[in-house]
């Protein structure tokens, strides 16, 4: 059998709809698709050789002298013709491991991303923070790529996104799009942020906030006037709030609250979970959009408050994750079961399908 390929492996699992390659030396080449990994037992086991060979076949010039300095490496790579790869080189016990995210070339849209069409008011703001949030590989990369193609297909404005690497490409339209890389174009999302504010921008996409540099220079960029979107690993828009305002210390955190409560537009929160006929997976979303109760609810720290207010209704079109994830199961997408499984609060949504379903999938709550 011949050396791993890692171009052609590439290939193989973009043509069969992965989402995801997962190296690992002495380990079958697998991929994520569907949110399953799936090994290749028909290949060999990988070796420290494989791992070494295609890891120097995918780095970009500018690391390829140093790339033995770094435990974890972050950058992108392109197959012409084929698809953009978000590359992970780590470390484990010693070895060298490769975890590759596929980017598409094309950008779905709100529709075709089967999100909810309520997320379209995001692309039509002038100024304030929006947060996606959700744990990895929920699609947040994916659903700020297609309000940002939105906005660059409908307005004419300046579109500045600070990425690590940068994922998908967009191509001017109306608006002109700035792609700047973190260690490449800028040296931090701080930097980042704050030399953007100097280049004219009307809209900045920061990849991921990180720590309490970068939601600084995400609140000053929206302050000043300025449509800000950002990433941020948390469940739910309680959470996010929170992260936020624990971020800073105990004497600063009212002043932050009544910061982010002027600023913020409102917060999407993802999980992609899987359809009963097995062939894919759709998107469960938590959506609140910050109003003047929300706005006061932030500033008094009530915000077990937010959660029942989304709960309650359909107000600029609000949605809880667990009415998100029933609405999923009314329409026959998902199962009660898989409903239950990604789920914060198994209890409150079995009581909403016991209407649907009366009873007929046993308690897991």
């Amino acid at each position: 059998m011949k050396d791993f390929d890692i171009i052609e492996f590439l290939r193989k699992i973009v043509s069969m709809g992965a989402s995801d390659a997962h190296l690992y030396v002495d380990e079958y080449p697998s991929m994520r698709k569907d949110g399953e990994i799936i090994k290749f037992t028909e290949m060999l086991p990988l070796t420290d050789e494989d791992l070494a060979s295609g890891l120097n076949t995918l780095l970009p010039p500018h690391l390829k002298d140093s790339s033995d300095d770094y435990m974890d490496l972050d950058f992108a790579y392109e197959i012409q013709g084929c698809s953009r790869f978000r590359v992970n080189a780590s470390r484990q016990l010693n070895h060298r491991a490769l975890v590759i995210r596929t980017i598409p070339y094309k950008i779905k849209n709100i529709k075709e991303l089967n999100l909810p069409s309520a997320m379209n008011q995001f692309s039509m703001l002038n100024n304030g923070l929006v947060l996606i949030t959700g744990p990895t590989g929920s699609g947040k990369s994916t659903t700020i790529a297609s309000l940002i193609d939105y906005i660059n297909n409908h307005y004419s404005k300046h579109i500045i996104t600070i990425e690590d690497p940068v994922e998908f490409i967009f191509t001017n339209n109306m608006s002109i799009v700035s792609q700047r890389q973190v260690l490449l174009d800028t040296p931090s999302f701080p930097d980042g942020v704050k030399y953007a504010l100097r280049q004219d921008p009307d809209v900045i996409f920061i990849g991921e906030i990180r720590d309490r540099e970068t939601i600084m220079s995400a609140l000053k960029a929206a302050e000043t006037g300025h449509l800000v979107y950002a990433t941020i690993h948390t469940n739910d828009a309680v959470q996010t709030v929170n992260r936020i305002v624990n971020m800073f210390d105990p004497g600063d955190r009212q002043f932050i609250r009544e910061q982010l409560a002027q600023i913020l537009r409102g917060t999407v929160s993802q999980k992609l979970v899987p359809t009963n006929d097995g062939a894919g997976r759709r998107p469960a979303c938590e959506l609140l959009v910050c109003t003047s109760t929300v706005k006061d609810f932030i500033i008094k720290d009530e915000l077990e408050e937010i959660y029942d207010l989304v709960k309650k209704g359909s107000f600029n079109k609000m949605i809880t994750m667990n009415n998100s994830l029933y609405q999923l199961c009314k329409a026959g997408y998902v199962t009660p079961e898989t409903a239950l499984e990604f789920s914060d609060n198994k209890n409150e949504l079995q009581q909403a399908l016991r209407g649907v379903y009366h009873g007929t999938f046993s308690s897991q709550g």
